[in-house]
């Protein structure tokens, strides 16, 4: 099954956190709503982000806005869903 992974790189964190969404359409929406919180563009903002994963239920995460660093999204799929987001590979 296809699945697409967002990754939220915390500040002083070397570990990434990850949901997964099965529409890539769901994804990129989650991927624009954190980068907004990253550029800081609404005065409105959540201080607490809460994200739920769409590959394992009840899977859930909460983030403080502020120790947001990075997001990326990437596919997943068959031999290469073990392998972590990134852009650098050995």
């Amino acid at each position: 099954m296809l699945m697409y992974t967002v990754e939220i790189t915390l500040k002083n964190n070397p570990i990434a956190l990850s949901v997964q969404r099965k529409e890539q359409e769901k994804a990129e929406e989650l991927y624009r709503e954190i980068a907004t919180i990253l550029l800081g563009v609404s005065s409105e903002l959540p201080k607490i982000f809460e994200l739920t994963c769409e590959k394992q239920e009840g899977k859930k995460v909460s983030v403080l806005t502020s120790e947001i660093s990075a997001v990326q999204v990437s596919e997943k799929s068959g031999a290469s869903a073990n392998m972590g987001a990134g852009f650098i590979r050995g």
